[in-house]
């Protein structure tokens, strides 16, 4: 399976939903995950780096890329078919090389709050994905969301997106989650993301 965590522009906080769901399909579910950061800063990549001389063995393998290596690794992405392989995308829209990643993809999750930048590049990017692939599952993550703030375009947004896709429960945003590692999720960080990861999983990954 292949699993695509992306949108149009950077700052969505694309690579903690990336790490948040390798933790939750390994160390909760129990499945084969391989990610691959193909994010123009690598951060997962380089954290994974330094947790490989730190800590015991990663309980998954990261692996750094970028667009154009994606047809010489798809035939080992569909050899092993028990596999996740979740793939953190650069944040942009104006390449070819996402086309092949598109069509490819099993399911796509699309990170996004609730303000008018954010909401215009996650349309954009359903838009195209869409268009792509018009069957692909998009599934909309509202992430960083502050508890002080008063959004008031939220109905208007999610009444946009759910024309593309489903939405989650939101995630809302701690400064613990600058913990997370490729090695585990803080605990006191899971119970703030297990309803989001539980209901994708049930919806579309254990099927």
């Amino acid at each position: 399976m292949i699993i695509l965590i992306g949108n149009q522009k950077g700052g969505p906080g694309k690579s903690t939903i990336a790490l948040l769901l390798a933790n939750f399909l390994t160390q909760v579910k129990k499945h084969q995950v391989t990610l691959i950061d193909m994010d123009y800063q690598q951060s997962i990549a380089q954290m994974y780096s330094r947790a490989k001389i730190l800590d015991s063995p990663p309980p998954y393998e990261v692996v750094a890329a970028n667009l154009e290596q994606f047809e010489q690794i798809k035939p080992i992405l569909s050899r092993n078919p028990d596999m996740i392989f979740l793939i953190d995308l650069p944040g942009k829209l104006d390449d070819d090389g996402l086309i092949p990643l598109f069509q490819n993809a099993d399911l796509v999750l699309c990170p996004f709050a609730y303000s008018e930048l954010s909401f215009d590049s996650t349309i954009l990017f359903s838009v195209v994905l869409k268009k792509i692939k018009p069957d692909i599952s998009l599934v909309f993550i509202p992430n960083r969301i502050k508890a002080t703030v008063n959004y008031r375009t939220k109905s208007d947004v999610e009444h946009q997106l759910s024309q593309f896709g489903n939405i989650t429960p939101a995630i809302p945003d701690r400064i613990d989650f600058q913990r997370i590692t490729t090695v585990s999720t803080p605990i006191n960080v899971q119970p703030l993301v297990i309803a989001v990861f539980s209901q994708i999983y049930a919806d579309y990954i254990k099927r």
